[in-house]
């Protein structure tokens, strides 16, 4: 079994079981998926080719190994509380999406958040991503990091942990920041309010990093992870065609931190898409984002057309 020919796992010591698409798909409930095409559009990333099929073959049979997850930690807490002779309190399942920029681990997340609240036993689903949790652009300026946001040293990583500590202990409430991608910087007087959810789904790229010093990572406080995985070349095609679409689209809003591109010709916005991926996102992808990979409880290996190809779940 190969996660990649780019720090590929032994065959014969990885803890992983490999699972075709098609022998995925066949795990899939017998109900009809609950989502319409118009849930998938509005669902569906920036270059992302989701599909209704996408969702039946792979997303569906997720949310559903997802959900007896939930509910065997539930169960198993419980069981933990009675025989510490304590009285339960409910904690919800908190489950960590890690990948590449544009690899489309923000859409899987939002799929997985709408699919879950679908589930009977876990109807409060909640989607933090850790955008939020970036230093101010400010911040990043007077540390010298500002090209370099992305980066596990650009995140409030401790702000990230009390946060995910707080909903992990059954906290009533825990307020989150909120990032703006149009200003491309942290919205100062606005938040984002937890309140108890059954699931927390925590999105971005440095989620799985392990812990540093001897201390706790936010990656110890997670039920279940999943990295969403591609090719370095698709990613970096990907990446390129994304910015294509954001120099054509939002960036033409004069709001827009990255306004100052929108008028580049194709050919200087390719080459500046490039220079981007080269200097500072496949950088953080090999040195930061890729070695957290085999620490996750399930892959998702994807195609060049953005399709998984092949999942890749932990062994019990």
């Amino acid at each position: 079994m190969r996660l990649e020919h780019t720090g590929a796992i032994n065959t014969h010591t990885t803890p992983f079981v490999e699972i075709s698409r098609a022998e995925w798909a066949e795990l899939a409930p017998t109900t009809k998926s609950p989502l319409t095409e118009a849930d998938i559009e509005s669902l569906r990333g920036l270059g992302d080719r989701l599909d209704l099929k996408e969702v039946e073959d792979v997303y569906l049979p997720l949310s559903r190994l997802l959900s007896i997850y939930a509910t065997g930690a539930r169960k198993l807490h419980r069981d933990t509380t009675d025989f510490l002779g304590e009285r339960a309190t409910t904690t919800p399942f908190v489950i960590g999406v890690a990948g590449s920029v544009a690899v489309g681990k923000s859409t899987v997340a939002r799929l997985l958040q709408m699919l879950m609240a679908r589930w009977e036993d876990t109807p409060r689903v909640e989607l933090v991503t850790t955008d939020g949790f970036l230093y101010p652009n400010a911040e990043l300026f007077r540390r010298g990091i500002l090209d370099r946001k992305g980066f596990p040293e650009s995140y409030d990583r401790r702000a990230l942990l009390r946060f995910v500590s707080k909903i992990k202990s059954g906290a009533e409430e825990a307020t989150a920041p909120v990032y703006s991608h149009l200003s491309y910087d942290i919205l100062p007087d606005e938040e984002i309010v937890v309140r108890q959810p059954d699931v927390l789904i925590v999105e971005g790229l440095n989620v799985l990093q392990p812990p540093t010093r001897g201390g706790l990572a936010v990656s110890d406080l997670f039920d279940f992870t999943i990295y969403v995985d591609a090719r370095t070349a698709d990613i970096a095609s990907w990446y390129q065609e994304r910015f294509l679409s954001l120099q054509r689209g939002a960036f033409t809003d004069p709001d827009s931190y990255f306004h100052r591109y929108s008028q580049l010709t194709e050919e200087e916005a390719r080459a500046t898409a490039q220079d981007f991926w080269e200097r500072i996102n496949l950088p953080n992808l090999e040195e930061n984002i890729r070695p957290t990979r085999s620490r996750a409880t399930l892959v998702l290996r994807k195609s060049a057309n953005h399709a998984v190809s092949t999942v890749l779940l932990r062994k019990i």
